[in-house]
């Protein structure tokens, strides 16, 4: 699969995590999440040839500087409907 198609197709599964998860007394764990994307991701992508694909430094500031990943955003603040 080319990486422009991969890299949509994977935004996708984050945007719904984001915004279901993504609340202000959870911004850790949004974050964290969206580490684990980024390591699982960089995993599979090193498994598709018998030699890696990538180092953690092509990665980082090549990859994922061409194909963005969905950063994550806080959608609902948990604060302002307690204050209601």
């Amino acid at each position: 699969m080319p990486l422009g198609k991969l890299f949509k197709k994977i935004n996708q599964k984050p945007m719904g995590h984001y915004q279901y998860y993504g609340v202000i007394d959870n911004t850790r764990g949004v974050k964290s999440y969206q580490g684990v994307v980024k390591w699982l991701l960089f995993k599979w992508l090193n498994k598709r040839s018998k030699r890696r694909s990538y180092t953690i430094d092509t990665f980082y500031n090549g990859l994922l500087k061409t194909f963005q990943l969905l950063k994550p955003q806080i959608k609902v603040s948990l604060l302002k409907s307690r204050m209601h």
